[in-house]
């Protein structure tokens, strides 16, 4: 259709254009679970962390984005910026499609396009290339390929009739939901619900359907995975099975932080939301009064009650695990936003739709560009010096673990050393990993690993906070870069300017 090729067109622009706006530091994830694993696949250096030396962790994302390394060098473009920036590129273009996606799945509302161009966290994330931004994409296309039979499911019109999953041989979104639970196997909590409602509806038996098309589908994606994995791992594994055994049953994941169970609630959806929290409840009570005429919208909220009952019973949590939820809470806010402004005033129309445009740009554009931007922006005066002396360089983070990008954004094979927070794999009680260790002793730690007489790295990077604890070794340094981080560091380990020191004679 002329109006879906226009509306891409629209979403390609605000997602290439992410690209551009959105240079800030998130999590780590972005860059040590993809882009640092394909670039060391595809040019032979780097670094990996423990995640994929233990094998927990899929090769199925960052082969996507090896493949387009891969490309660049055999086209001899393999640049420093097309290294950082085509892998974005890939995933604004994908999120787009998905973005298409749910609008057509509105039956393409103007509220839907409108909530979806102005979400301030999808904005935020859409670009990135993080596992869970992957993982949002491939369950919005997948929730319009869920055989809803919409010609048959009550409306907010108010026809009331039982709705109807079973559209023979409409099976593709088993396809995607068995790539999902490969690359992130807690996609299957948000998914157990759907697909019990699936079999529950349909015209054939459950087990006609699990039989015939989920344990084939299913056994394909999971062989070509385990094949996958086996090859780029070295040694037979299959990752979903290490990522559950190490994540939730020997639970690693707190080593990262424990929040109370009611994060979610008070901190998470709210974050995720922004100011269509507020729609959201008023469209949670309407579908409540009027379950019997909202199946369809009843079912997406057992998935998110679901989904976010499920994961605050785990102590370790993030903003990142719920993004895949956002697809369904933005369906029902159209749907509601529609009915409701179908009886409401121009001007109350135009108000709400002021309010909720700059509520989301605000955060948005300062949060993109500004806040915790300086980690990122210090890689391109580091690039610029491992390119001046690529034998002699050896760079130093002297900042919380993984508070950077490494080779993915230097392309330059330099000799690098940061500090590591791997966990405690061997539930050792006296167990310190190596950034709380220097933090504890800062001066103490470089002495030991950076004696008087013996050599010293090139350039140091750092946190303005930590330099006055780290007098000692900086006077034997000169100051070369003062880079803007935050005007509000997270913690007490962050600073305000990111420092770049180099030895002095270098």
């Amino acid at each position: 259709m002329k109006q879906d090729a226009k509306v891409f067109l629209i979403l390609i622009f605000i997602r290439l254009l992410s690209v551009y706006i959105v240079k800030t530091w998130f999590v780590p994830d972005e860059y040590w679970q993809s882009l640092e694993v394909a670039h060391r696949l595809v040019f032979n250096y780097g670094y990996l962390t423990w995640e994929w030396t233990l094998g927990i962790r899929s090769y199925v994302y960052p082969l996507l984005i090896a493949i387009l390394y891969k490309i660049l060098q055999v086209l001899s473009v393999d640049f420093p910026t097309a290294i950082v920036m085509g892998p974005r590129i890939l995933q604004a273009v994908l999120s787009a499609y998905s973005d298409l996606c749910l609008y057509r799945w509105t039956n393409r509302k103007n509220w839907a396009l409108f909530l979806i161009v102005f979400s301030w966290f999808w904005f935020y994330c859409a670009s990135r290339t993080l596992i869970n931004t992957f993982e949002t994409c491939l369950t919005t296309i997948a929730l319009t390929l869920f055989p809803w039979d919409e010609k048959n499911r009550g409306n907010y019109h108010g026809e009331i009739t039982k709705p109807n999953c079973s559209v023979p041989g409409n099976y593709k979104f088993v396809f995607l939901v068995g790539i999902l639970c490969v690359v992130r196997p807690t996609a299957a909590i948000q998914w157990f619900p759907l697909c019990v409602y699936h079999l529950y509806l349909s015209k054939e038996s459950a087990f006609f359907i699990i039989w015939k098309q989920y344990i084939p589908i299913g056994s394909l994606v999971l062989l070509l995975s385990i094949a996958i994995d086996s090859v780029l791992h070295g040694s037979f594994i299959i990752t979903s099975f290490e990522f559950l055994k190490f994540n939730i049953i020997k639970d690693i994941a707190t080593f990262y932080g424990v929040h109370p169970w009611y994060w979610y609630l008070s901190s998470g959806l709210p974050t995720l939301l922004g100011i269509q929290i507020f729609p959201f409840i008023l469209a949670v009570v309407h579908i409540l009064r009027n379950r019997y005429i909202y199946p369809k919208e009843l079912i997406l909220l057992a998935c998110i009650v679901f989904t976010v009952g499920v994961y605050s019973i785990l102590p370790h949590k993030e903003f990142r695990f719920i993004l895949p939820l956002l697809p369904i809470m933005l369906y029902i806010n159209s749907n509601y936003l529609s009915q409701w402004s179908r009886k409401k005033d121009k001007k109350v129309i135009w108000l709400v739709v002021g309010t909720i445009f700059v509520s989301n740009l605000i955060p948005a554009l300062y949060l993109s560009c500004v806040h915790q931007s300086g980690t990122i922006d210090v890689m391109l005066p580091l690039r610029n010096l491992a390119l001046k002396n690529p034998k002699t360089s050896n760079f130093l983070f002297l900042m919380p673990c993984h508070s950077t990008p490494l080779y993915s954004h230097l392309h330059v094979n330099v000799s690098t050393r940061f500090l590591t927070c791997e966990p405690n794999l061997k539930k050792s009680v006296t167990y310190i990993d190596e950034t709380e260790n220097f933090y504890k002793n800062p001066n103490k730690w470089l002495r030991d690993e950076y004696p008087p007489k013996g050599p010293l790295p090139s350039h140091i990077v750092a946190f303005d906070v930590l330099v006055p604890f780290i007098k000692d070794i900086l006077s034997r340094y000169n100051l070369i870069y003062k880079i803007f981080h935050t005007h509000v560091p997270i913690e007490e380990k962050i600073g305000t300017y990111v420092m770049i020191y180099e030895l002095i004679n270098f």
